[in-house]
C-alpha cells in the first residue's frame, strides 16, 4: 500500500476533517455512483439553464497514474474523492482542487492476469465517513475519509479464482455491497455479497446463477433457477456476473441486482437444450437485510447475444394510467425501454428505443420477449442480429429527471453477425488474455450489417414509452454518461472533446466546453463552501480509433479531473501539437509467417487495449508509433517480465521468443501497409483508424 498525505493550509485542513457520519440527502453532496437516489439526478439549481451559459473551469488537476481513469467522482461536505487507474482514491477540496491524500491499493503487485481485463475502476462510494472502492485483484477496502488511511480489507473472491471487481460499491443502510467481473474471459459463476460497513464482515452472499446440482443449492432461489438450465453448465461457469449496475430501495428494504450475460455467450454450449438459465440478464430484488430472494424479471430468456442487463436501475415514482406507480427503469443492451413494478417485478411497459430485430416486441401480459427464432443462429446459419454486443445502451450513465420526466440515455444503433464457430460445439477452450467465452464464430464472406453504426443522446418519456428528443453523435459510441440536475440541465461529454450541457426539457445546447480529449465519463454536481460545482474525469479509453470523429493519441491526451462553477478563473494550458508519426523502417524484411503468428498473438491478446489491426484510440499506445518492439530485450521486458504492470501495462509471461518476435513482424507489416496507404493519400491513412470496440 501507498498513503501520500500533504501539507496542507488550514483550510484544506479543515476540509480534510469535514467528511463523518452520513451524506447529506438535499444535493449538497454526491456520495455514490448514481448519486442520491441512484438517478444520476441532483436538485440544486444555482447553475441553471438561464445562467450556465457563464458556467467556467474552477480547477482541473492532471491524473497521472497510469491505467484507465474512466470513472465517476464522488463529493461529500466540500471534499471530492476520485480514483484513478487501478482504484488508486484521491481526496481533493472540493472548492480549489487542492489535493489532501492519495491512497494506492497498489493492486498491480498482486492482480496477475486480471489485469488483463483492461478496466481500472468505474466508482466509488461515501457513507459513515468511509469511502469504498473495490480493486481489480477482488478486494473490498474502506477507507477513513478523513486521513485516507484504510480501515479495513475484505477479499471478495476465491483465491487464484479469474473473477475481478471493476464495478462500483453500493452502500446502504450499514452496509456495502460488491459483485466482479471475469464473465467474458474465464469459467466463473457470479455473485454478489454485503458486508458490514464498520467490520467488513461477510453478512450474505447470493449466486446469481446455480451451481453443480450433485453439491446442492444454497437456497430455494437457485433450485429454482436449476430447472431453467440444461446439460452440465457449471463446468462453463454460467456467467450472470453482477459487474455494474445496482440500486437501493429504502421503501421497500431491498437492493435490485443487474445480472450480466451467460458465459459463454453461445447458449447452444452452456445450456444445449435450451432453457430461461435464470438469473442471466435479469433484475433481481433481494432483501436489503437477508440478502433472500424476492422477485426477478429476466429480460433476455435463454440469452445468447451478450445482452446482459447490468446496465443503470432507476428508481422513481410515475403516474401511469391515473395513478401513482413505484417503478424500476431499466435500458439494457437488447435495445428494449423497460417500466417495472417495484413491489411485484411485474412489467408495466416496455418498447424499443433503437430498430431491433432480434424480437418484434415485448409480451406485457407474459414480460417475455416475442422473439424471432431466425436470431439464434440457427443450423449453422449467419444471423445480422440488432443491437450487436456494445449494446443499445452500454456502461455510459443514463439519468432521469423527476422534473421534466425523461430519462437521457446514451444509445447506439449497430448491428452483429453471429454464427456457431467452425469448431465443434463440445467445449470451452480458454485462451490466455482472449475473450475465450464468447463461443461464437467469425462472420462468412460478404455477410455484414446493412448500414452503419450510428450514436445518440436520447431523451425518452418513460410514461408513453416515446422519444422527447435526440441528439446525433459521432461515431459508434460518441456520447458518454450522463448527470441532469432540477435547474433544467442535462450534463454529457462526447467523443469528439466537448462537455455540454443542454436544456433538459428540450435537448437545446447550452454551454459547452473543449476538454482537449474525449469525455465519456459521468459528471456529477455537489455544493462546496455556499456554490455549486460540477465535475467529470476527461480522457479517452477507447480502445481502437475506427468510428471516432477524432484522434485521441494516448502519448499526447492528458487524462484530467475537470471542475466548473458559475466563478471559475482556471484555464487548460494549450495543446502542445507532438508528431507521433508511424515508425518506418524501409530494411525491416518481414517474414510473413512470423508476421501471422504475431497477429494471432496480438488478436488474441493485445487488441483489447491497443486496439483491432494495431489501430490505437487512446486507451493505450500506439504500437506502430513506438519504438520498444524494435529492441526485443525492451520488449521482452514489457511482455514477459512486467516491468510497466505500476503503469498498466499487464505481463504475458506465458509468450515465447517466437511469440514476441511474431508481433514485432507483425507491427512492422501493419507499418509498411499504413505508410503504403499514406504515400498513396488515402483517406483517413495519416491515423490508420480501425474499429471503435468498446465495453
Amino acid at each position: 500500500m501507498r498513503f501520500s498525505c500533504l501539507v496542507l493550509p488550514l483550510l484544506s485542513l479543515l476540509a480534510a476533517c469535514a467528511p463523518s457520519g452520513e451524506a447529506r440527502r438535499d444535493g449538497s453532496d454526491w456520495p455514490s455512483y448514481g448519486g442520491i437516489d441512484d438517478n444520476h439526478y441532483s436538485p440544486l439549481t444555482e447553475i441553471n439553464d438561464r445562467n450556465v451559459a457563464g458556467l467556467k473551469l474552477a480547477w482541473f488537476e492532471d491524473i497521472q497514474t497510469g491505467g484507465s481513469s474512466l470513472s465517476a467522482p464522488i463529493a461529500v461536505n466540500g471534499v471530492l474523492y476520485y480514483a484513478s487507474g487501478y482504484s488508486v482514491i484521491h481526496a481533493l477540496d472540493a472548492a480549489t482542487g487542492q489535493e489532501l491524500w492519495t491512497y494506492d491499493p497498489q493492486s498491480w503487485k498482486v492482480a496477475g492476469q486480471k489485469m488483463r481485463a483492461a478496466w481500472g475502476i468505474r466508482g466509488i462510494a461515501y457513507d459513515n465517513g468511509m469511502v469504498f472502492t473495490g480493486t481489480i485483484d477482488g478486494r473490498l477496502i474502506a477507507i477513513n475519509a478523513r486521513s485516507g488511511h484504510p480501515v479495513w480489507t475484505a477479499q471478495t473472491i476465491g483465491k487464484d479464482d479469474e473473477r475481478y471487481v471493476t464495478g462500483a460499491p453500493w452502500v446502504f443502510d450499514g452496509k456495502v455491497i460488491i459483485g466482479h467481473g471475469g464473465a467474458d474471459f474465464a469459467p466463473v459463476r457470479g455473485y454478489v455479497t454485503a458486508y458490514d460497513q464498520k467490520t467488513g464482515k461477510q453478512l450474505w452472499r447470493f449466486y446469481t446463477v446455480p451451481g453443480d446440482p450433485r453439491l446442492g443449492f444454497e437456497n430455494k432461489a437457485m433450485e429454482m433457477a436449476a430447472k431453467t438450465w440444461t446439460g452440465e453448465w457449471w463446468k462453463y461457469g454460467g456467467g450472470g456476473t453482477a459487474w455494474n449496475a445496482t440500486a437501493y430501495d429504502p421503501k421497500y428494504n431491498r437492493i435490485y441486482i443487474g445480472i450480466g450475460n451467460g458465459s459463454p455467450w453461445n447458449q447452444k454450449i452452456r445450456s444445449p437444450q435450451g432453457g430461461d438459465n435464470l438469473f442471466l440478464c435479469s433484475i433481481v430484488a433481494l432483501d436489503a437485510d437477508t440478502g433472500e430472494y424476492v422477485w426477478h424479471y429476466q429480460t433476455n430468456p435463454g440469452e445468447t447475444w451478450d445482452f446482459n442487463s447490468a446496465m443503470d436501475i432507476e428508481l422513481a415514482r410515475l403516474e401511469i394510467d391515473g395513478r401513482e406507480r413505484d417503478v424500476l427503469m431499466h435500458a439494457p443492451k437488447n435495445g428494449f425501454f423497460y417500466v417495472i413494478d417495484r413491489e411485484s417485478g411485474k412489467l408495466i411497459s416496455a418498447k424499443n428505443i433503437v430498430p431491433v430485430n432480434w424480437a418484434s416486441g415485448i409480451d406485457i401480459e407474459s414480460g417475455r420477449p416475442i422473439e424471432n427464432p431466425a436470431a439464434r443462429y440457427p443450423d449453422g446459419k449467419p444471423a445480422i442480429v440488432y443491437p450487436s454486443p456494445f449494446g443499445a445502451h452500454n456502461i455510459e450513465a443514463m439519468s432521469f429527471n423527476p422534473g421534466t420526466g425523461l430519462a437521457y440515455i446514451p444509445a447506439m444503433d449497430q448491428g452483429r453477425v453471429y454464427i456457431d464457430p467452425a469448431e465443434p460445439l463440445k467445449g470451452w477452450k480458454h485462451l490466455d488474455g482472449q475473450r475465450a467465452s464468447v463461443g461464437t464464430g467469425a462472420p462468412p464472406p460478404g455477410v455484414a450489417p446493412d448500414r452503419a453504426a450510428t450514436s445518440f443522446l436520447l431523451a425518452w418519456n418513460p410514461v408513453t414509452q416515446s422519444e422527447a428528443w435526440r441528439i446525433p453523435m459521432t461515431g459508434l459510441r460518441g456520447g458518454g454518461g450522463t448527470a441532469t440536475t432540477a435547474g433544467n440541465l442535462l450534463f454529457q461529454g462526447n467523443a469528439t472533446g466537448k462537455f455540454v450541457a443542454y436544456a433538459a426539457n428540450s435537448g437545446r445546447p447550452l454551454w459547452s466546453f473543449d476538454a482537449q480529449t474525449a469525455v465519456m465519463a459521468q459528471p456529477i454536481t455537489y455544493r462546496a463552501r455556499g456554490r455549486q460545482y460540477v465535475t467529470v474525469i476527461a480522457g479517452s479509453r477507447f480502445p481502437s480509433a475506427v468510428g471516432l470523429p477524432r484522434e485521441w493519441n494516448y502519448r499526447t491526451q492528458q487524462w484530467r479531473v475537470l471542475t466548473f462553477s458559475l466563478d471559475g478563473k482556471a484555464k487548460l494550458p494549450p495543446v502542445q501539437q507532438v508528431e507521433t508519426p508511424v515508425i518506418d523502417m524501409p530494411d525491416f524484411a518481414v517474414d510473413p509467417a512470423k508476421a501471422a503468428i504475431g497477429a494471432r498473438v496480438y488478436a488474441e491478446r493485445c487488441s483489447i487495449c491497443h486496439g483491432a489491426k494495431v489501430v490505437s484510440g487512446g486507451a493505450a499506445p500506439d504500437l506502430l508509433q513506438s519504438g520498444v518492439p524494435l529492441d526485443m530485450d525492451s520488449f521482452r521486458s514489457i511482455l514477459h517480465d512486467g516491468i510497466l504492470r505500476e503503469r498498466g501495462m499487464p505481463r504475458f509471461e506465458e509468450l515465447t521468443d517466437a511469440e514476441i518476435a511474431g508481433l514485432q513482424h507483425y507491427f512492422r507489416q501493419r507499418a509498411h501497409e499504413v505508410l503504403a496507404l499514406q504515400k498513396a493519400g488515402q483517406p483517413g491513412a495519416q491515423t490508420h483508424r480501425g474499429l471503435n470496440e468498446g465495453q
